[in-house]
């Protein structure tokens, strides 16, 4: 039995040593989901990576959605169908799913619905750290945090639990380090649910015109009560005594893990309410707590979003107990923790020795190793050949926008083709417009599962509203940064079955672009002239550079047993240093004064043989 094998049909008590996301999505299986759905994105893509390969022998439904919202979506028409449902996102998702879960909440469910956040505290491969534990409060929806891979798996059980409980969706919230750490994971019984998918409501019932919706929120606030009864008994809560346990302290999630550790190895004498449902709060509980002690640190990662309830409780029930937290500056207000941290923040209120400690090393203090593309990426040969483009146009101003997934390393050098990156989608979107403001002309740089992500949109308005702008489509047919997940442009599913794929310059020439062209990036002889005549046209200008992720095309190539390896001929060889400065590629460096490719890196792609990038024909493949 493989591992995606045991994942799936484990028996109960066997324990397997699993990452986080993994055991999230063997939480779902013994849940008995139905229905799963997610758009791709770090920390959160395991999950879909796992239940993609194990859909179809588990008898669920599983896909990669075109976003988050339509995933959401999906996952809802599921659960008011009566299956549970369970969709599952990075954190910055939840943004393009929040006009869904905003209505969703009001409307309810009929089967259980959970819905995962991935948060990214440090933003470890994400453009900000947002918390989206206020998601809870703004969408009025219970929430879960766990600590572990063990209880990660075991709350997605109570989620559904708790979903079906209240008729609500349900929030499961967890970090990078949560999804992304590995222990051992004692398995439970899988639920086998027969359930007869079926949409039959009452008139109303899920549509939250204003005469239902205004009915649909004094229910809602109604279950949250009865949602908080049930988190004041609830044993995803727990009290736990180090020493004599003088000091309190208020936690959860992967905080939880840091304080712990600093606890044990300064022998702190506490007492820690670990809060597993974190939404709503178990105000009677935190309460009592609270009146058992004189100092109270609530720790936590990122916002102060339980200092804040806990304050609140404390000022409603005339607590005297004096809280430290985040607000008041005793925690930092960013980034991940660390035992160090914990204990650094605690030493100025608490007598501990944390002097002697060699402190974590600070990023800053690390030499720059910025991240590459891929050896034979057809980004770099893309980037390459648009800024040469550029350069023998004439054009001097190029503002270039850029978007969200392998091509954001174009910021980096020798490149440096990305003057505003916000979010999926917006490079197109904020390149009309600083084509509009400006009067410049706009190179947009945006992939293939982005593109139908949150591409479309702004492509209409840029055509409808008359921008000048080239829009460079680089379709490596997968999406790619995530994991290799599938997207509407290739021709079979998530749980890999075959189907028609989505034609992007299809696409883009149904809204009124006429000037598109699909062009080969590892083909620079035809590809350097194809973007020239893109830059000089008119209006809006479309070049889908198609070459298929490195990634996959290495994994043909092994299994056709084909390798082929470029060298250089020192004899032929200007020492121009093109192919090192401005190309690129990691497989290429200076070796005692000259020129070399790594066999071992090498990607065997060819781009750098052609005279555009080596002159002097000094590269060619090797025997």
């Amino acid at each position: 039995m493989n591992r995606m094998d045991r994942i799936l049909n484990g028996l109960p008590g066997d324990v397997m040593f699993l990452l986080g996301n993994e055991a999230i999505a063997r939480g779902a299986i013994e849940a008995g989901v139905g229905f799963a759905t997610t758009y791709p994105g770090t920390p959160s893509s395991e999950v879909g990576d796992t239940l993609s390969k194990v859909a179809r022998k588990g008898g669920f439904y599983f896909e990669f959605s075109v976003n988050e919202k339509v995933a959401t979506e999906m996952a809802y028409a599921a659960a008011i169908s009566g299956v549970r449902s369970f969709v599952f996102m990075k954190h910055v998702g939840m943004n393009v799913a929040a006009d869904a879960i905003m209505s969703m909440s009001y409307a309810g469910v009929r089967g259980g619905m959970v819905i995962m956040t991935a948060d990214d505290p440090s933003m470890f491969s994400s453009q900000n750290e947002q918390d989206n534990r206020h998601y809870a409060e703004l969408a009025h929806l219970p929430m879960l945090e766990p600590s572990n891979p063990q209880e990660a798996k075991d709350f997605v059980i109570r989620a559904f639990e708790i979903s079906e409980k209240f008729r609500m969706p349900v929030i499961l919230r967890t970090t990078t380090r949560v999804s992304h750490q590995r222990t051992q994971v004692k398995l439970g019984s899988r639920s086998v649910r027969v359930v007869d998918a079926k949409f039959d409501p009452a008139k109303g019932d899920f549509v939250t015109l204003p005469s239902s919706s205004m009915g649909f929120k004094s229910e809602l606030i109604e279950k949250m009560e009865l949602a908080r009864q049930y988190c004041e008994k609830t044993d995803l809560n727990r009290t736990e005594t180090h020493g004599s346990g003088k000091y309190g302290f208020i936690t959860s999630g992967e905080a939880y893990n840091c304080l712990t550790d600093a606890i044990r190895k300064h022998s702190i004498d506490a007492s820690v309410y670990k809060i597993g449902m974190t939404s709503p709060l178990p105000e009677e509980e935190i309460a009592s707590f609270l009146s058992l002690h004189e100092s109270v640190f609530v720790v936590e990662e990122l916002d102060p979003y339980l200092e804040s309830g806990v304050r609140r409780i404390a000022q409603m029930h005339s607590s005297t107990a004096r809280i430290y937290g985040k607000i008041d500056g005793i925690f930092p207000a960013s980034f991940e923790y660390s035992p160090e941290v914990v204990a650094s923040s605690l030493s100025g209120i608490i007598n501990i020795e944390v002097g002697n400690e060699s402190p974590p090393v600070s990023v800053a203090d690390l030499p720059k190793r910025p991240p590459v593309l891929c050896p034979g990426c057809p980004h770099r040969a893309t980037y390459y050949a648009v800024r040469r483009a550029a350069r023998m146009s004439g054009l001097s101003d190029v503002i270039y926008s850029s978007d969200i997934g392998c091509y954001s390393l174009g910021t980096y050098e020798p490149f440096e083709m990305a003057d505003v990156l916000l979010e999926m989608g917006s490079s197109i979107g904020v390149g009309s417009g600083l084509s509009k403001v400006t009067g410049r002309h706009v190179i947009a740089f945006i992939g293939d599962s982005t593109f139908y992500h949150a591409g479309i949109p702004p492509l209409i308005n840029a055509v409808r509203n008359g921008s000048r702008m080239t829009v460079v489509i680089m379709d490596n047919d997968i999406t790619a940064m995530t994991g290799q997940q599938t997207n509407p442009g290739v021709p079979y599913d998530g749980m890999g079955q075959p189907v028609k794929p989505v034609s992007m310059e299809a696409i883009v020439r149904a809204v009124g672009i006429d000037n598109v062209v699909v062009a080969d990036p590892y083909d620079l002889k035809s590809f350097l002239p194809t973007v020239m005549k893109a830059l000089k046209s008119e209006g809006v200008s479309v070049v889908i550079a198609r070459r298929e992720c490195a990634i996959l095309r290495d994994r043909e190539m092994q299994r056709k047993g084909e390798r082929v390896v470029y060298a250089v001929d020192s004899g032929k060889c200007g020492l121009c240093m093109n192919c090192v400065e401005n190309f690129s590629c990691p497989a290429i460096s200076i070796q005692e004064g000259k020129i070399a490719i790594s066999p071992d890196l090498c990607d065997g792609c060819g781009v750098c043989a052609e005279p555009i990038v080596c002159p002097f024909r000094a590269i060619a493949a090797g025997e």
